[in-house]
């Protein structure tokens, strides 16, 4: 539940369009539901960290994710479920709300009802291969539903520096690049070297045996020596985007907690 609905909640209630036992029955949702024992909805989450709470897909059962789904889409304008295979979407988008969207790229089944939203320019993606797109745009997107604004750059990979160079003038009004790469996973090094914002490493899984399905780029990139790189897991596209979402929106974010610091003092 985020700050609008709770307030709707509460102003419906102070000019009689609800009941207390209704309002009450909204709020024994909070701070979880507890859905037949497999799963623990956080719906105090948006107010408590200003992001919703968001689905790991793979693995859970087709009937799991959709009650999961359909129970933060009550709760939430906005729902995210990463890595959902495009037949596991088809077989549960008849049982998901008429407003549910898939991109196949990101791998990313999601639901925005918010009626306007302020994009906060700062975050660029880089990926080194066309093979790394999967991660690359589930960064992208994951950032964006977050409330940012998204530019891509992909396949300038370190094996063709003069790809990287000719963008260099994109960098500028950056705040964090986000650079996804497999193989020997040297990209987020070159970067890093060049520019003086916060970089986040992304390792992906591609690559021939020796990249042992990402561990290469990871010990790589956990081994750079260029300074101001933050490495995440391998293929975590998402935990890419949404710590990029969080520099980008750092000075946003702390003036607030600064005032209710003030408020308690």
């Amino acid at each position: 539940m985020d700050e609008r609905r709770l307030k709707k909640l509460l102003d419906d209630y102070k000019y009689n369009n609800l009941e207390f036992d209704q309002v009450i029955r909204e709020l024994r949702k909070l701070p979880y539901e507890n859905i037949d024992g497999f799963a623990r909805l956080d719906h105090h989450r948006q107010l408590r960290r200003g992001v919703p709470e968001v689905i790991f897909g793979e693995g859970k059962k087709p009937e799991h994710l959709v009650r999961i789904f359909n129970g933060l889409a009550e709760q939430s304008d906005v729902v995210l479920a990463t890595r959902v295979s495009e037949g596991t979407f088809s077989i549960i988008k008849k049982d998901l709300p008429p407003d549910v969207n898939f991109d196949t790229n990101a791998r990313i089944m999601f639901v925005d009802r918010r009626q306007s939203v302020s994009r906060y320019k700062g975050i660029v993606i880089l990926s080194a291969g066309t093979s790394d797109m999967n991660v690359s745009e589930e960064a992208a997107l994951t950032a964006e539903l977050l409330g940012n604004e998204v530019t891509r750059i992909y396949d300038i990979g370190v094996s063709g520096l003069h790809r990287l160079l000719d963008q260099m003038a994109l960098f500028k009004e950056a705040r964090v690049i986000v650079v996804v790469a497999g193989m020997e996973g040297a990209l987020p090094s070159v970067v890093a070297g060049l520019v003086e914002i916060p970089v986040i490493a992304v390792p992906t899984s591609i690559g021939y045996g020796a990249s042992f399905h990402g561990i290469t780029a990871l010990l790589a990139m956990l081994n750079s020596c260029a300074t101001g790189i933050s490495v995440v897991n391998i293929d975590n596209g998402f935990g890419a985007g949404y710590l990029a979402s969080n520099i980008n929106q750092l000075e946003i974010i702390r003036p607030i907690n600064h005032q209710v610091d003030n408020q308690i003092k």
